[in-house]
């Protein structure tokens, strides 16, 4: 039998967010990042959304190591909930590895996790295989794509990246690496498809600093800037624009301050003796002499930007004489919670400088001719578009084939597919577990469905409540059963419809009791189900609704 190399995609497939991605060779595994998805708008209650890992679970004693490529939630935001299911050693590079800290310190999960950290130009051996970690710019520093090597020949995984000839560390991408692997024989290629819906180049995040220089120079007002708290770049450039215009920087939300501070003692920020301010203080000072960077870039309910725009923040008043700079684009999903924090910043008279037309964000991905690039100094001979809804798989392995790649050498994956290669060919032979588990707060687990589904039938419909007071001797009703309702009828306008329910309820218990005659007194999970199937049949057919019907029976 030929060998194979299987990879198992558990996340980030037709999807944005959540990736993950299983490498197995010769009896051992590893695993390439750990990420976490934005619940969407029907799940209620929801923080997060991780991968399934099951499969994982079942194979613990072949992983090998968890490798991240960088620092950004949807890669590294599911570790602390993996990690209680799986405990697998990390390697990454070092301002990734102190990102993983502060989540594993929230968790207490840092004494029992190892954590390696790797430069680039380094290689790992894990098991099987071999990883070497290859400098790319993102919209994060410290940024790595993957060699993965195994007897059976080399495999990319390029993670997110760009191509950036003017990167603010002045750390361009190693596209020499690429072009050496593709001299040496790739056999395939795994490539990010966010941006590959759009055509040229992704523009250097250093013209951002250059909006932000213009928005600084001159400016009588305070300035509350929102970005990406993972973007420190962005951040970097907002800090170096305020010491150049002789302001004091106030820095406010909890992941903004955390980040601030991990890469300031890892030397990834540079942030002169005497700039930053406690937020308490900055109202102390002139309004032209403070910058206040804040989180809350996309409208988070909970987020510092948040509660400045709705007077809830203890230490920030927002208002006349404040210009709030968004430098951020809306993710997919958060348009309407982005669109609130600013409507409401604009109701305070605050001057808003947000959306495309004052050029505050470019994109952390390859948009086609980079991509092409990559291709091109790879020449793989097989294709795995990751990172992607359906749409930009699809148009990734169009841009592929028009550089000459077969249609038989590309796969097109879901999450839980199994892609088996060989010396000459790819295919998709079967499938894992997979797909999402939802977490609450720190709880995470399969139960997450069900109480989704209450939550979302209680959201859509309301509740009805119906309290019974039975005898404890024979079991009559004491009282008419008391009708509560809480998100179904405006209960004062609806007098007759609550008298009908607590006949129908009325006639279900005496339904009930003539039933179990000589059998007790009818209390029990008989009664429960027989009130709520009533009371339900009565409200659909009086009011086409379907609430949630909570029956209470207490003998006294």
């Amino acid at each position: 039998m030929a060998e194979k190399i299987k990879i198992i995609p558990l996340g980030g497939l037709n999807e944005i967010g959540k990736n993950l991605t299983v490498y197995e060779y010769g009896g051992d595994i590893i695993v390439v990042d750990c990420g976490m998805a934005f619940p969407g708008d029907d799940m209620y209650g929801i923080d997060m959304v991780i991968p399934d890992v099951t499969y994982l679970v079942k194979n613990a004693q072949r992983i090998h190591g968890l490798f991240i490529t960088h620092g950004h939630e949807d890669h590294i935001g599911a570790i602390p909930y993996v990690l209680r299911q799986v405990n697998m050693p990390i390697f990454c590079t070092k301002l990734t590895a102190g990102l993983i800290k502060l989540k594993l310190e929230e968790h207490g999960l840092t004494k029992q996790t190892k954590i390696t950290t790797v430069e680039a130009g380094q290689t790992v051996r894990a098991g099987k295989f071999e990883v070497e970690f290859i400098h790319v710019n993102h919209s994060i520093a410290d940024s790595a794509a993957f060699a993965i090597r195994t007897k059976m020949g080399t495999i990319v995984h390029t993670g997110d990246f760009k191509i950036d000839s003017t990167p603010i560390d002045g750390k361009i991408i190693d596209l020499g690496r690429f072009g050496e692997l593709g001299k040496q024989g790739v056999l395939a290629l795994l490539c990010d498809s966010t941006n590959v819906e759009r055509p040229g180049f992704t523009q250097s995040e250093r013209s951002v600093g250059r909006t932000l220089d213009q928005l600084f120079a001159g400016c009588d007002k305070r300035i509350i800037l929102t970005t990406f708290a993972s973007n420190i770049h962005r951040v970097q450039q907002a800090i170096d624009a305020a010491v150049k215009y002789g302001r004091k920087v106030a820095v406010t939300g909890r992941s903004m301050e955390n980040i601030v501070k991990v890469c300031s003692e890892l030397g990834y920020m540079n942030i002169p003796k005497n700039t930053l301010i406690d937020a308490a203080k900055a109202k102390n000072l002139p309004k032209e002499k403070v910058l206040i960077v804040t989180t809350g870039s996309q409208g988070e309910e909970m987020s510092a930007l948040y509660r400045m725009a709705f007077s809830t923040h203890k230490q920030v008043e927002v208002g006349y004489g404040d210009r709030i700079i968004i430098s951020a684009s809306a993710i997919p999903g958060n348009e309407n919670s982005v669109s609130t924090v600013v409507n409401e910043l604009f109701r305070k008279g605050c001057d808003v400088i947000y959306g495309n037309s004052w050029h505050l964000h470019v994109s952390g991905h390859a948009c086609q001719e980079e991509l092409k690039i990559i291709h091109a100094l790879t020449a793989p001979k097989f294709f795995i578009p990751l990172h992607g809804e359906q749409r930009m798989l699809q148009l990734h392995s169009e841009l592929a084939q028009s550089m000459g790649m077969s249609p038989k050498n590309v796969a097109i994956a879901e999450n839980g597919s199994v892609i088996e290669l060989t010396h000459r060919s790819i295919r998709v032979g079967g499938s894992v577990p997979a797909g999402q588990v939802l977490v609450d707060g720190y709880g995470a687990g399969g139960e997450g469905a069900v109480v989704l589904r209450d939550r979302k039938h209680l959201a859509e419909d309301g509740m009805v409540v119906v309290n019974i007071n039975l005898s404890a001797q024979d079991g009559s009703l004491l009282a008419p059963p008391d009708i509560i309702t809480r998100g179904f009828i405006y209960v004062k306008e609806s007098g007759d419809l609550m008298k009908e329910l607590q006949d129908v309820a009325t006639e279900a218990v005496s339904k009930c009791r003539r039933g179990r005659r000589g059998r007790g007194n009818g209390s029990g999970e008989d009664l429960r189900g027989t009130v709520k199937s009533a009371v339900s049949n009565y409200l659909y057919k009086s009011t086409r609704r379907n609430p949630m019907i909570l029956p209470i029976v207490n003998e006294l």
